[in-house]
C-alpha cells in the first residue's frame, strides 16, 4: 500500500495528539482499513508529518505526530484564470491543473461564458483530494468569480494569453519576471474581440497559440499549463 496522505488544516507540531474529523476517520478506518499503531501522513502548507494512530473510538481516529518528513514547498506561483464550464468537465480540469502545479484559480465571467455560477466548496474539496494524491503540499487557492475588467485591474502578473488568433507559438522566458505567471483561458465560445483587445493591452502579456486545432476548455487548460511549466522550470 502506498503512503496515505491527508490534508490537515490546523497547525501541526511534533509530539502533538489530536483527532481526525468524521470524514477522514471513516476514510482511514473503513476505506483504507488501517489499524491502531499503523502510520499515515498529514500535511498542510507548512510541511508534511508522519502520524501514528493511537486509537479508534466511536468512529473517530486519534493520532500522534511522530516527526516532520517534508518542509514547506517553495513553488513558482502559477495561476489559472479560466471561464467556468459544465461541472463534470470543470471538476476534471481543476483536478488536473492542481496535479500540474497551479497555485491559484481565478474564475472569470466572460461575455460568452455559459456557466455563471460555481460551487467553491466543491472545488476546494477537489483541490485537496488532488493534492493528497499527487504528493504536493501547498493547497491551491480558489478566488471568487469576477469579471475581466476586475481581473486585469487588480492583478500584477506575467500574463500568458492563450489566443487562437496569435501566430506566436513560443513563450519568451526572458520576459517572465518574479511576478506570478498567470494563464488566461477563454470560454467555450472564445474571447470576444473587445476582450481580446483589453487583454492584449495588459502590461507584459504574451499571446501564445497553444495548438492549431480548436481545443475544448479543459484540454486547452492542461495543454497550456504543460507548455508554461516547461518554459518556467
Amino acid at each position: 500500500m502506498g503512503n496515505i496522505r491527508l490534508f490537515f488544516s490546523n497547525p501541526i507540531t511534533t509530539g502533538m495528539t489530536d483527532m481526525l474529523d468524521k470524514f477522514q476517520s471513516h476514510y482511514l478506518n473503513k476505506v483504507m482499513r488501517i489499524k491502531e499503531n499503523e502510520f499515515f501522513s498529514l500535511f498542510n502548507n507548512k510541511g508534511e508529518w508522519e502520524a501514528k494512530i493511537l486509537k479508534i473510538s466511536k468512529g473517530l481516529v486519534e493520532f500522534e505526530i511522530i516527526k516532520q518528513i517534508r518542509q514547506k514547498e517553495n513553488m513558482k506561483d502559477l495561476w489559472l484564470a479560466f471561464s467556468p464550464i459544465k461541472s463534470n468537465y470543470q471538476n476534471f480540469m481543476i483536478q488536473k491543473a492542481t496535479e500540474l502545479g497551479v497555485t491559484k484559480f481565478l474564475p472569470i465571467i466572460f461575455e460568452r461564458t455559459i456557466v455563471r455560477r460555481i460551487n467553491i466548496k466543491r472545488l476546494k474539496k477537489i483541490v485537496i483530494e488532488a493534492s493528497e494524491q499527487s504528493n504536493r503540499i501547498n493547497i491551491p487557492l480558489i478566488e471568487q468569480s469576477q469579471n475581466l475588467e476586475s481581473f486585469l485591474n487588480s492583478n500584477f502578473v506575467d500574463l500568458i494569453f492563450t489566443d487562437l488568433n496569435s501566430t506566436n507559438k513560443k513563450i519568451d522566458k526572458s520576459k517572465l519576471t518574479n511576478k506570478p505567471t498567470c494563464i488566461i483561458v477563454g470560454p467555450e465560445g472564445d474571447f470576444s474581440e473587445l476582450e481580446r483587445e483589453k487583454i492584449l493591452t495588459f502590461t507584459g502579456v504574451q499571446a501564445v497559440k497553444i495548438n492549431d486545432n480548436i481545443l475544448r476548455s479543459e484540454t486547452a487548460v492542461i495543454s497550456a499549463i504543460s507548455i508554461v511549466n516547461y518554459a518556467i522550470n
